[in-house]
């Protein structure tokens, strides 16, 4: 099969197409015909190797243990093993994978993986599964959002931030979303009530006045993120953002988090986001009711990964960055 493959750690140019074996899968797995995949920065990170840390967590020192890259995947079910009992050939899934979605096959357990929602297009799909989990879990599990309550986004346009602008609305809340003017249409489109252009305006321009800030963008102090929370609310931090600490990654504030929060009225949380098909099915429900539609940016050929990767690290898309794997004959 053709996939696109990487020997060494590296920017985007260490990606090629290449010719490999299709993944071998075990008896709980399912081998899915890849019809789009998704780009998210965990792809960049672990095509870096970048922070140092994620390394010594068990992806590869020197080169990835993985070498093909790309996690989230949509596609038809061409083959099952001998234990899986929820899908079948033939059948349409999304979810995400362990041999890498940027390629023509990829291998994906079976609790990973979910019925494609009725009504997604393959590449709409395929733009739900890490962002939209991750937004799930930060939303929902985290931060607990209930209805009535003043939710901040920030980073509102970003994959991560698009899906949680929409399910906090799902649950009630009342939502404000930070991006840059340009995307401010987009963000409002998604249902954000209000909109904060970074450019010209500080997330405490109206003071402590939000239960829940979710922070997806990572530039800005613990400090300033308390001062827009009211006084027992919730902070939660997507990720790790500034990625110029080669070893941390700009990990510190999520470390400390939890930490200050022992000695302050605020919940100061991390998302640690674990991939599941129950957090699938959710969203499955989300979508199908009309609540979450998938915001797509830009859709790349397989042949052209890479180019999709440089965009979402540099050109701050609006919503999902997609890989089909049409066109790579």
């Amino acid at each position: 099969m053709k996939a696109i493959v990487q020997d060494a750690y590296g920017p985007a140019d260490v990606l090629e197409p290449r010719d490999v074996d299709r993944p071998s899968i075990g008896d709980e797995e399912v081998l899915v015909e890849v019809r789009a995949a998704a780009v998210d920065p965990g792809v960049w990170v672990l095509m870096t190797g970048r922070p140092y840390l994620m390394r010594l967590a068990g992806f590869g020192v020197r080169r990835p243990k993985v070498p093909v890259r790309g996690r989230d995947v949509a596609g038809v079910v061409a083959a099952v093993g001998a234990r899986v009992t929820r899908f079948r050939p033939g059948q349409e899934v999304y979810g995400t994978c362990e041999s890498g979605s940027y390629a023509e096959f990829a291998g994906a357990r079976q609790s990973r993986l979910a019925p494609k929602p009725t009504g997604l297009t393959f590449e709409q799909a395929a733009a739900v599964p890490v962002s939209g989990m991750t937004a799930l879990q930060a939303v929902r599990d985290v931060a607990r959002v209930r209805p009535g309550q003043r939710v901040l986004v920030i980073g509102a346009a970003g994959g991560v931030g698009s899906f949680a602008v929409q399910i906090a609305k799902a649950y009630g809340a009342g939502v404000t979303g930070v991006c840059s003017a340009a995307k401010a249409g987009l963000v409002r489109s998604l249902g954000a009530d209000d909109v904060v252009d970074y450019a010209r305006e500080e997330i405490d321009r109206d003071g402590p006045r939000y239960d829940v800030v979710v922070d997806t963008a990572g530039n800005r102090p613990l400090s300033l993120l308390r001062r827009a929370l009211t006084p027992r609310g919730t902070l939660v931090i997507v990720g790790g953002g500034h990625t110029a600490y080669r070893f941390t990654g700009g990990m510190g504030r999520t470390f400390r988090a939890p930490l200050l929060s022992m000695f302050v009225g605020q919940r100061l949380r991390p998302v640690m986001s674990r991939e599941r098909s129950e957090h699938l099915e959710e969203l499955t429900r989300l979508v199908e009711s009309g609540a979450v539609t998938p915001a797509i940016d830009r859709v790349y050929p397989l042949a052209d990964a890479p180019d999709a990767i440089r965009h979402l690290m540099g050109g701050h898309p609006g919503g999902k960055v997609v890989v089909t794997a049409s066109g790579t004959a």
